[in-house]
């Protein structure tokens, strides 16, 4: 029920932007009919054919259509926006992505509105534009001088065939550039005020993106226009007029009134599109606000406590998280309900239902941090190679029983149960643990041993072409804060390969996957995989800012004292996040910041959320610090975390 209900809230918001860019569309067409057909030298000729025009009946046909092409428009803007933005990894992944069947079908779609909108475009430019077929100028020959003859108009189907080549070109660039993510304003505005600032980037957009395409689609249409034009010229029976150059060369290419009745079309086209999509992110990024208690228990579906913690839409539940940070920071009424007890009982529901479910928002993104840190420090780990001389010896009797002995040794120390160690003794404690000066130890673990040891020249030097050193692991602790203070550290063992895969699959193959992985469409996007583990972090921010506003807030409001009882957790998690951000902003490449384009109507600004979140962390716990003082002394924490709300206080981090 509740996401039923939902889902018509989003109906409603949807139906509002798309009566919004209804009514802004005959404005659109005014604009677009007076400047097709501009005459400079006859202006009192001009404005009354464009009056006459404006009131003609396949004007209003035209604005009726292309009205019916926005709404569905509309339509596959609420199908396919989204809250996490799609960032590819690669050349070759971004290009799987535009293949999906459901894209396919966005594109299609947008094929076919493209062509209709041309189609009114041709029709409200009148001229030669209006018709597909024309009477020829120039008879076909001498026999059928008696008969009337028709030819196919070329401009038309030039036109026609352009605006399908926009429309495909505007749902690759939707993707693409990610244009379904719905990125939330962090300045609250009136719709007035942000379309405003939108209209400007919309013309901007629309004209040079116009220009753009139609200097590609010229190409296309230079090398591959024969194709379409003989198989419509076939199926319509027509003929081809000789008079009018054709447009698939260079002098019918370089007609400036054809070049400028398509870039007109296209900015038309475009435009309108950027104005439908521009209405949808203000509308449905508009804040709402959510009861956070009600005295109806058939309306409990509606508050904020339990949509924060159902399955409900993503759309809905950011929704509900922006209106908690909006209600932390500037409405001290509503502050005093999350911390209010509940009646019977005297339970803080409210708040051990909010700082739960920040909570864990934020201790899942701690754990992903781990888990890439763990994946990309994989590449760091240690392998054991085989060199030429156990080589030469596995092809005799005794080295068989040596490669027989190692691989017993090598089963022996994978059985070993796993304990996790301190880090700075588990290069002693492993090369302890291999006995290199037993007469029965195999040349393999001699060999790792020796790796192991700063002191011999296997350290710092190769010995062979296909020995590489690496750095070392890194590695991560997950600290958590028992009853006690007590710390617990989880470490990950070691994994040790006693092959390189360079030994393994041979020269070719690596030398063949290494070509593979720099090549054009499989090289991977250095800051790609950063991006991607924090492209949710909307939400991250969100629930740092609404915890440590309230924490900051309960200082003072909080009579009850509800908070004090999840300080603790909310210091915890606060530095544990902290860490690991740290830690993956030593990574390479996490810490390369994107070049921002103000200018643009395109939005990337997800590219820059893992900054934005570490900003975001710091300055939470400043506002919890800077609040409570010395008194957070008294909250029990783990040392770890104790040195570091020192630093804090001190203003030293």
């Amino acid at each position: 029920m509740t996401m039923l209900r939902e889902r018509q809230v989003l109906r409603w918001r949807v139906a509002a932007s798309l009566a919004w860019s209804v009514i802004l569309l005959p404005v659109c067409c005014v604009v677009f009919i007076v400047l097709s057909q501009i005459q400079i030298l006859h202006p009192i000729q001009w404005l009354t054919d464009s009056i006459s025009d404006l009131t003609s009946s396949y004007t209003i046909f035209c604005l009726l259509l292309i009205s019916a092409i926005l709404g569905l428009q509309c339509t596959f803007l609420m199908e396919y926006y989204t809250v996490v933005p799609s960032i590819p990894c690669s050349r070759l992944a971004l290009i799987g992505n535009t293949l999906l069947p459901h894209r396919i079908v966005h594109s299609l779609a947008h094929v076919v509105m493209g062509v209709l909108a041309s189609w009114c475009c041709a029709v409200m430019s009148k001229g030669k534009y209006q018709l597909i077929v024309v009477s020829c100028t120039s008879l076909p020959s001498e026999d059928e001088s008696d008969k009337p003859s028709l030819c196919l108009n070329e401009s038309h189907l030039f036109q026609l065939l352009c605006g399908a080549f926009f429309g495909y070109c505007y749902s690759l660039q939707y993707f693409v550039h990610n244009m379904n993510y719905l990125s939330f304003p962090s300045i609250q505005q009136y719709k007035y005020l942000q379309f405003r600032r939108c209209l400007p980037l919309i013309i901007k957009q629309s004209s040079f993106q116009s220009l753009y395409f139609t200097r590609n689609y010229a190409i296309l249409y230079y090398l591959f226009g024969n194709i379409p034009r003989t198989w419509i010229q076939t199926a319509l029976n027509l003929h081809i007029d000789r008079q009018q150059p054709s447009l698939d060369t260079l002098r019918g290419l370089l007609n400036l009134t054809v070049f400028y009745q398509i870039w007109l079309s296209g900015t038309f086209l475009l435009s309108a599109w950027y104005m439908v999509w521009i209405f949808f992110r203000i509308y449905t990024t508009e804040a709402r606000i959510f009861p956070v208690q009600t005295s109806f228990a058939e309306e409990a579906e509606k508050c904020l406590p339990f949509i924060l913690s159902s399955n409900t839409l993503p759309l809905v539940k950011y929704l509900a998280m922006q209106d908690l940070v909006l209600l932390s920071q500037y409405s001290p009424s509503r502050r005093q309900e999350v911390f209010s007890l509940s009646q019977p009982g005297g339970h803080p529901h409210n708040w051990t239902a909010i700082s739960k479910e920040c909570l864990n928002l934020l201790s899942s993104l701690t754990s992903r941090l781990i888990a890439h840190q763990e994946a990309a420090a994989s590449n760091g780990r240690m392998k054991v190679p085989s060199s030429p001389k156990q080589t030469r010896k596995s092809s005799s009797s005794s080295g068989t029983s040596l490669i027989e002995d190692s691989a017993e040794q090598t089963q022996k120390l994978s059985t070993v149960p796993r304990i996790g160690i301190p880090s700075l003794l588990k290069t002693t404690s492993l090369k302890s643990s291999l006995d290199t000066g037993s007469p029965f130890t195999p040349p393999g673990v001699k060999r790792m041993s020796e790796s192991l040891d700063p002191n011999t020249p296997w350290h710092d030097s190769v010995q062979s072409p296909h020995i590489m050193r690496r750095s070392a692991k890194l590695w991560t602790s997950d600290s958590s804060v028992q009853k006690n203070g007590s710390e617990v550290s989880n470490l990950s063992p070691v994994t040790l390969s006693p092959v390189c895969n360079g030994a393994k699959q041979g020269i070719f193959s690596t030398w063949f996957q290494h070509k593979l992985d720099q090549t054009l469409f499989n090289k991977h996007h250095p800051e790609a995989s950063s991006e991607d583990v924090f492209a949710d972090a909307q939400i991250h921010i969100w629930a740092l800012e609404a915890l440590s506003h309230l924490v900051a807030a309960s200082f003072s409001e909080d009579r009850m004292g509800v908070v004090q009882t999840s300080l603790s957790a909310v210091l915890a998690t606060f530095f544990t996040l902290q860490e690991a951000v740290e830690k993956h902003f030593k990574l390479p490449h996490a810490s390369s910041k994107p070049v921002r384009n103000p200018g643009s109507l395109l939005d990337s600004s997800y590219k820059t959320l893992r900054f934005s979140l570490r900003a975001a962390l710091k300055t939470a716990i400043y506002r919890i610090t800077t609040t409570f003082g010395e008194h957070l002394h008294a909250v029990p924490v783990s040392s770890e975390h104790q040195k570091k709300l020192q630093q804090f206080l001190d203003f030293k981090e």
